[in-house]
């Protein structure tokens, strides 16, 4: 039966809306901005992982009852709170970067929390608007420029007992059950006090939100396969800080990295470390091009040498008079360079610029990237020793299908070389860290992490930190570690559930638009229709009547 709409007070306002409805909306944004706090708090280097889904539930909560234009406004707000202080490790690049960057990852939260609005009106709501989540991270690991993943809810969950549907669904399931909670526990949030009067509801509602995270813990995972191999980790160290850490002596990091080799090698004959099978330095471990340059040439090959091991590097490879490859390559020490891997993943305004000639144009910091990087095409799966090892490079971590690729290729352990000089004593290494923890769990694998000024670390494959070092100091050990070649469920599905659950979210979103567009119809305006103000189908009324 058509409805009445009476006029509104206030364009783009709801029914009702006025001087009465202020404190309502200041309350809605300080609900968005609580939320956003509680969730920057699950991140590291806090590790609050508890928080994020009572995060999700204020940042779902303030939304409630809105319409697309005002939830996505205040989705945006809510993001802005978030990721202004979890992204802070921007800020050596410069605060206009760090707040450009900020502004534009929003802008996905903002399309979130206008189809979020919509799909709460359709039955199990909470399933939808997780599923949205779900979405919202695939998109912003795509666009612009080949994405930028990083901040997913996933990654707040290193090691939490949500950790283990990593290895079901990959990180977008455990994204989805994080946000399901908070979408439960925003449900019962929103119909208080009415629901205090129905304590079935109330617990039931609460015993939902405590058996999602559980169901982690339940989730089968390959067990030891009784198989190891020593590797010896090498963290070289930097001169300079922020953007200049490479400092004003050419060759500092080669020789940095080549001299901590050498006390492994020395610590290795006095019987103080065990003698490694391989030796992993991290990324740009060596700032001159030892294809091009006999004295970098024979640093590294003095190095391995002494060691008498396969040394990963990680070079800059120069191409051409234009280009460069950041490339993880193995030197033998009989054979020399030999199997390398090139970066696919490439840090935008890093190791490439996007629309170049306008950039370079606007900005005199462009030239700061100097060559322009050229992605590699194939898996970092190298027969290394022993063993063949996985090289995930830096900013590849977060890739949700670069880690798999490496992981189907064959690689055990995974190597995650990372250069974080410019963003050393930032939140930036222990999240990288906290993405290898999800990884380790996800593919059954055991994961090094080799930076140059750290966070180096080993996760074995439970994703329990066995062994780190500390930032901005040379370090260097043999660790022993678990060798597995057998996949985890969610390495045999790859991307299946991710594309489930944005199927279904699209779905409820269709939904909800077509269930718009009919009772904007009956109704005989154009006006969106606003939430009823009788309860809905939880029994809780909606706030906006």
């Amino acid at each position: 039966m058509a409805t009445e709409v009476k006029p509104q007070a206030t364009p783009g306002a709801a029914p009702g809306e006025g001087r009465a409805a202020r404190p309502r909306l200041a309350a809605r944004v300080g609900c968005s901005i609580a939320g956003a706090l509680l969730l920057f708090l699950a991140f590291p280097p806090l590790d609050w992982w508890f928080c994020a889904p009572l995060g999700v539930a204020l940042l779902t909560l303030a939304l409630y009852g809105t319409r697309p234009r005002r939830a996505a406004w205040l989705a945006y707000v809510g993001a802005f709170a978030f990721l202004l202080p979890t992204l802070s490790w921007v800020r050596p690049i410069g605060d206009d970067t760090w707040l450009a960057l900020v502004a534009i990852e929003s802008l996905f939260w903002a399309a979130l929390g206008a189809l979020a609005s919509l799909v709460m009106r359709v039955r199990l709501w909470p399933l939808w608007v997780a599923c949205l989540w779900v979405a919202q991270e695939w998109a912003r690991g795509l666009v612009p420029f080949g994405g930028f993943p990083w901040a997913r809810l996933a990654f707040s969950q290193g090691e939490s007992p949500y950790t283990g549907l990593a290895a079901l669904g990959g990180a977008p399931l455990v994204t989805f059950t994080v946000a399901l909670t908070g979408a439960v526990l925003s449900l019962l949030l929103a119909g208080l006090p009415g629901a205090l009067r129905r304590p079935r509801v109330v617990a039931g509602t609460l015993l939902v939100a405590i058996a999602l995270p559980l169901l982690g813990l339940a989730v089968p995972r390959p067990g030891d396969e009784g198989r190891t191999v020593k590797i010896g980790v090498i963290q070289g160290n930097v001169p300079g800080r922020g953007m200049e850490f490479l400092g004003d002596e050419p060759a500092v990091v080669l020789r940095n990295h080549a001299d901590e080799t050498h006390r492994l090698a020395e610590a290795v004959r006095a019987g103080k470390l065990p003698k490694p099978d391989i030796v992993v330095w991290p990324e740009n471990s060596s700032d001159i091009d030892p294809y091009r340059n006999a004295f970098a040439r024979d640093m590294i090959d003095s190095a391995a040498k002494d060691v008498g091991v396969p040394i990963l590097t990680g070079i800059i490879a120069l191409i051409g008079d234009e280009h460069r490859a950041t490339r993880s390559l193995i030197w033998d020490p009989v054979t020399g360079p030999g199997a390398y891997y090139d970066k696919r993943n490439l840090v935008p305004f890093g190791e490439f610029t996007p629309f170049k000639d306008l950039i370079l144009a606007l900005s005199e910091r462009a030239n700061l990237v100097g060559r322009q990087s050229i992605p590699g095409d194939r898996p970092g799966a190298l027969r290394m020793g022993p063993v063949t090892v996985g090289a995930v490079s830096c900013y590849e971590v977060a890739f949700d299908g670069t880690v798999r690729d490496t992981v189907a290729a064959g690689g055990s352990p995974l190597i995650v070389q990372t250069n974080n000089a410019s963003y050393a004593l930032t939140n930036l290494p222990p999240q990288q860290l906290a993405m290898s923890k999800l990884r380790a769990v996800e593919h059954n694998r055991s994961v090094i992490t080799t930076a140059t000024t750290g966070i180096s670390a080993y996760v074995d494959p439970n994703g329990t930190v066995e062994w780190r070092t500390r930032e901005l100091e040379p370090a260097m050990n043999v660790v022993t570690v678990p060798v597995r070649t057998r996949g985890t469920i969610a390495t045999e599905v790859g991307a299946i559930p991710e594309w489930i659950l944005i199927l279904m979210g699209a779905g409820a979103t269709a939904v909800a638009l077509v269930s718009r567009k009919r009772t904007s119809n009956a109704i005989g305006t154009d006006v969106p229709p606003v939430p009823p103000a009788q309860p809905d189908d939880h029994g809780y009324a909606s706030e906006e009547r």
